[in-house]
């Protein structure tokens, strides 16, 4: 059964002993958590799904007050094409309002995350199911079958209900002039959103993008709105803006939350009129640009405090596009490790994993989402003595990194000490871009030396 593309006869999930007649034998003691569940134990009917050995993502619904159960006989109410699941493996019963995962004496035994269980129940943002080979997820509240909606999109790995839901909004929504707001955790790949959302216009212009907390606050007028020779001191030449550049198509603010102030009214003053005024003209020029804006950051909150203008946040999210991290999404790690395999391959060489080495990936929560995914594929490819990366290699490249748990530090010092002053590791223990933690740092410690941190 080849289900992930990784390896040919290999499935996603779990390590186990085969003998020559096809026969398990015992099972390798290793993370199995290789799907997520995001059950509300209120709310039905639920979504199973799963991928077979075809790559074919499976869909089973379950409603309130009902029961079904998995396995590999034809009398099962979803039938699982896998050797090591037994004829009658497990239930899922919603029969008393709640959402409960039993195993029915099966062979190999139900595993959430790395614990054998024979009942558990399944709350809202439990862990991930395994039976056998294969893997499952459990969506909450789908009022429907998802299977034909949310076509593919380049550049958006991943079949999970969240990614075909984004998908559809992506292709609903590409079409339309109004903003756009992208939120989604650090990592996500809002960026690839966004050029999709481009892609799909129809648009003839350049999609232009621009990571607003990388510029200096200074510069913020003459980068967005351009400016003429002779504005301001420097200013030897005329310089064209990003929303001219992007007339005709669609410019991408990056990290908008970390806009200055000064500059909000007047991003808000172009949005409403569309007319762009460069620094030092007294004429406006009239542009077509659709803006599409991401973040990180809660806006909301920001504009409780008077950090962000309230009236800026309204028309930057007339339409709102969330993207799930990676914990909520983990169905989609086997196509991504193959998709950053292959990015990596002119570089490295052909690369593969092992199941157990996807098994430990799937574990991990990734705080940094797929950007982190990305790093560590990278490093434990680096780190291989041979074509085939096994789940120490994998265990090694995660370790490697430092804990992510250091985010709560509230204080960008904080995470510039705990980085023994590396200013991209201290970025990363705080789940930020390089450039978006060295503004935070310049702001908090207006002070602080470029020269002293180190930068690998």
């Amino acid at each position: 059964m080849n289900a992930t593309g990784l390896r040919s006869g290999r499935y996603s999930g779990m390590t186990r002993q085969v003998d020559g007649n096809g026969t398990e034998g015992q099972l390798a003691d290793l993370p199995l958590a290789t799907r997520e569940i995001a059950v509300d134990r209120t709310l039905g009917p639920w979504v199973v799904e799963y991928v077979d050995g075809q790559r074919s993502l499976r869909q089973f619904f379950l409603h309130r007050g009902k029961q079904a159960t998995i396995g590999s006989r034809r009398d099962a109410d979803l039938v699982v094409e896998d050797a090591c699941i037994s004829g009658i493996h497990c239930q899922l019963d919603a029969s008393n309002g709640a959402l409960e995962l039993v195993d029915l004496g099966s062979k190999n035994g139900v595993y959430l995350g790395n614990a054998r269980v024979s009942r558990a129940r399944l709350d809202y943002r439990a862990a991930t199911f395994t039976l056998g080979r294969t893997s499952f997820s459990i969506r909450a509240n789908a009022c429907q079958d998802s299977r034909g909606s949310g076509a593919s999109i380049a550049g958006l790995v991943g079949r999970s209900e969240p990614m075909l839901r984004l998908a559809a909004d992506i292709q609903r929504l590409a079409k339309l002039r109004a903003p756009v707001l992208i939120v989604g955790e650090t990592g996500v790949g809002k960026d690839v959103v966004a050029q999709s959302l481009h892609r799909l216009s129809g648009r003839n212009g350049q999609y232009v993008p621009l990571n607003v907390a990388t510029i200096p606050e200074s510069l913020a007028d003459s980068e967005l709105f351009g400016h003429k020779r002779g504005a301001f001191t420097g200013a030897t030449q005329a310089r064209v803006g990003a929303f001219e550049q992007a007339h005709g198509g669609t410019l991408f603010l990056d990290e908008v939350g970390e806009l200055v102030p000064a500059v909000q009214a007047k991003l808000l003053r172009v949005l409403e009129d569309g007319v762009v005024r460069p620094v030092g003209s007294v004429q406006g020029l009239a542009t077509d640009v659709r803006v599409v804006s991401a973040t990180c950051a809660p806006l909301v909150e920001r504009c409780g405090s008077g950090q962000f203008r309230f009236d800026l946040l309204q028309r930057l999210s007339m339409v709102t596009l969330l993207v799930p991290p990676l914990r909520e999404r983990r169905s989609d790690i086997a196509p991504l490790v193959q998709s950053w395999l292959e990015r990596f391959r002119p570089e490295i060489g052909i690369r593969c994993l092992t199941d157990a080495a996807l098994a430990r990936l799937c574990s991990h929560d990734w705080p940094g989402n797929v950007r982190e995914l990305g790093a560590v594929i990278y490093r434990a490819c680096v780190g291989a003595d041979q074509t085939e990366i096994d789940h120490v290699g994998v265990e090694r490249a995660l370790q490697s990194q430092l804990n992510p748990r250091a985010k709560r530090a509230r204080d960008p010092k904080e995470f510039l000490t705990l980085a023994e002053g590396n200013v991209s590791r201290a970025a990363r223990l705080a789940g930020l871009p390089r450039t978006t933690f060295r503004t935070w740092l310049s702001r908090e410690s207006p002070s602080h030396s470029e020269g002293k941190p180190t930068v690998d």
